[in-house]
């Protein structure tokens, strides 16, 4: 899975479409759009490359998996809880 990183060097500017009094009561307690839009933004890309990430391993996980049903964890017989 791929880390994503915001560079402060490289801006773009965008034009976004919001609720007029959301967007009102922001700047009332002056939130930071651009800010909290690349946290937001951020926040998604992890859900998804998360997702991307299980579907792409599902396989491996539920090989690993049965084969830990089947034969158990190594080494529990010295596990001391």
């Amino acid at each position: 899975m791929q880390q994503q990183t915001v560079q402060s060097s490289h801006k773009k500017a965008v034009n976004l479409t919001a609720n007029a009094s959301l967007i009102a009561s922001a700047k009332e307690k002056k939130i930071n759009l651009s800010e909290t839009f690349e946290e937001a933004i951020l926040a998604k890309l992890r859900v998804i490359q998360q997702q991307e990430w299980l579907d792409e391993n599902r396989e491996g996980i539920e090989a690993y998996n049965e084969r830990i049903e089947r034969n158990g964890v190594f080494a529990s017989k010295f596990r001391r809880f």
